[in-house]
């Protein structure tokens, strides 16, 4: 992959690298008097210049033999030097904004490169979607590298999904110049069993030298994992225990640790490095889902530095771990991941190994940010019009629609008494959730939300074929009353909807359909927030701080609702996610995540 990340190749470059170095020409940019941050050697070296020209570090050391008439000097002034940092699994729709205002936001807090699964939009419209949002992001200097989704849908035959993604299309998306691998590989129920579908994306990916990115959900670190990490999976994001990450680490894999808006697992993994006991070579820190008001008042990679030294990581070792180790698990070290001589001079200057206050961001040489904001603008991109009509639901939403009919195993109607029904369990900052089993009454021959004991319905409609099909079912941990629709609801992201009482789900439910997609928040008739995501029924076309606004605004509703829950709609989103234990639900029904298959929602009947 050498050359295809930098502004310049080497090859067209080294004479000139070397005549710098050398004194023999001036630099184009000296940074003079940093702090350098070595992450080769894990050290901090005082008083040190940069040089840098064609895009690439040229010299390290006392630069003045390459300052010239034409050079621009930037004063580090002792402030720290460290490479840009990298984020090793994300995915830019979960932003809310398209791939270019994204660029502006993270890159102003230091971020220069981000290793991009984008199968949320995949999931909608396709690899043409993903191409649109390459196009946007190459408008900007941020190194969008892509790894083509590899479950498309995540769990097939479970859902239903607005494009489909295989072996054949990984192998021709592994010619395309931004693609550096594989995205993560959910199913690894198949791959464990054997499925040829999961092996021959992962074989075409080897073939052409990519990186396959996984997704090892479950405890089991055994069997399970050793024939997993053997199928060729390089890094995984979904450590929940200390002991997932140190055994994924011990058998040679990355172990990618996650602290995003709601899925905050540091305080739980970072006791496995924390006490220097082991090496810390094969651990990544990433942000997988962040949502544009945590860029706004939190920021990306930076404060996630910042956690990872509260939780007792050293800071050293933090900075390896969105920079060096980053770019090694991706086959990119030559290239990326620290400052040294012939790679590329992606750059940041900061003051403090505990605050992380980015004061200056270069990228290939060139300052793409400075005092918190991205020094380059970007026109709004001109989406196609299939990408911003995708709500396709085929069927009247009405009141009514949200009854849920109580029908025993047998398929025998059940008009009253009492059943026994499954209920998922969101948990707050968490992936995964529990099925919980709860008596409920049956008036009428239908089940009821009961807000006293925080169980709400929960509705999946079909919204890119207009099948008119949706699938049903009960959730707690939410607390609201009133409902809440949101059109992201991984993967597939179909229109969810969740609530107390039919006439809020239905106007939720509208209210989405009208925009085109999106989040809202309804009590009592009135819709107290709404964020519109025309763009796939995922993103918005305005800026981050536009975008941050209205779901600041959104998250605000949810606390009147009665939910205190942070970053309540990303736990929302994953209700519908097929691949997750415990408990999901799709358009097509009801999901157990241990066993992959259909299950009722009554039990049994209570008599």
């Amino acid at each position: 992959m050498i050359n295809r990340f930098c502004k310049t190749p080497l090859w067209e470059c080294s004479k000139t690298l070397a005549d710098v170095a050398l004194g023999r020409a001036p630099a184009e940019t000296v940074v003079r008097n940093a702090r350098l941050v070595n992450v080769n050697t894990r050290e901090v070296i005082e008083g040190v210049d940069v040089a840098v020209s064609c895009g690439r570090i040229a010299y390290i050391g006392n630069a003045a033999h390459c300052i010239g008439d034409g050079t621009r000097v930037i004063e580090a002034a002792g402030r720290y030097l460290a490479p840009g940092f990298l984020d090793g699994h994300i995915h830019v729709e979960s932003s809310m904004m398209g791939a270019a205002q994204y660029a502006r936001a993270v890159v102003a807090h230091g971020t220069v490169g981000i290793y991009w699964d984008p199968h949320e939009v995949a999931n909608v419209v396709g690899l043409a979607g993903v191409k649109a949002m390459v196009e946007d992001v190459r408008r900007t200097p941020l190194k969008a590298m892509v790894t083509t989704p590899s479950c498309v849908p995540a769990v097939p035959g479970f859902e239903d999904t607005g494009s489909a993604i295989g072996p054949d299309d990984i192998a021709e998306s592994m010619t395309w110049d931004c693609v550096v691998g594989l995205g993560e590989m959910m199913n690894f129920p198949g791959v464990l069993s054997g499925d040829a579908r999961p092996l021959d994306e992962i074989a075409a990916t080897l073939k052409a030298d990519g990186c396959v990115t996984g997704h090892y959900s479950v405890p089991e670190t055994d069997r399970g994992l050793n024939a997993y990490i053997s199928a060729g999976i390089r890094c995984c994001h979904e450590s929940t225990r200390a002991e997932d990450a140190l055994a994924k680490a011990r058998l040679g894999q990355y172990a990618q640790l996650r602290e995003g808006s709601a899925w905050r697992d540091l305080a739980q993994l970072a006791p496995a490095i924390a006490d220097g006991a082991v090496d810390t070579r094969f651990f990544n820190l990433i942000s997988d889902d962040t949502h544009p008001n945590t860029l706004v008042e939190y920021g990306h990679l930076d404060h996630i530095l910042r956690r990872a030294v509260q939780e007792g990581i050293d800071a050293l070792v933090a900075l390896q771990m969105v920079t060096i180790n980053t770019a090694t698990c991706f086959h990119m070290e030559h290239e990326l991941g620290s400052i040294a001589p012939g790679k590329c001079a992606d750059m940041v200057l900061f003051s403090s190994l505990a605050d992380f206050d980015i004061s200056l961001v270069m990228i290939d040489g060139e300052v793409a940010a400075e005092n918190g904001k991205a020094t380059f603008e970007v026109e709004p991109f001109d989406y196609p019009a299939w990408m911003t009509d995708t709500m396709h639901v085929g069927e009247d939403i009405a009141a009514d629609t949200f009854r849920i009919p109580a029908v025993a195993a047998d398929g025998r109607a059940i008009e009253s008494g009492a059943v026994r029904v499954r209920v998922m369990e969101a948990l707050s900052g968490r992936v995964n959730n529990v099925e919980r089993i709860v008596e409920m009454p049956v008036e009428n021959g239908a089940i009821e939300a009961d807000v006293e004991r925080d169980v709400l319905k929960a509705f999946v409609f079909e919204r890119h074929n207009a099948t008119k099909t949706h699938g049903c079912g009960l959730v707690s941990g939410f607390g609201i009353k009133g409902a809440f629709a949101q059109t992201v609801a991984h993967d597939a992201h179909n229109l969810l909807v969740v609530g107390s009482n039919d006439e809020d789900m239905a106007l939720a439910a509208n209210t989405l359909i009208a925009c085109g997609g999106g989040a809202t928040a309804v009590r009592d008739g009135e819709v107290l927030g709404l964020v519109e995501l025309p763009v796939a029924g995922l993103m918005s076309t305005r800026p981050l701080e536009d975008v941050a606004a209205q779901v600041a605004g959104l998250e605000r509703a949810w606390e009147q609702m009665g939910c205190a829950m942070p970053s309540p709609f990303m736990t929302m989103a994953l209700l519908s996610l097929a691949c997750i234990p415990e408990l999901r639900l799709t358009n097509r029904g009801l999901v157990d995540c241990r066993t992959f298959e259909f299950v009722p929602l009554v039990v049994d009947e209570i008599r």
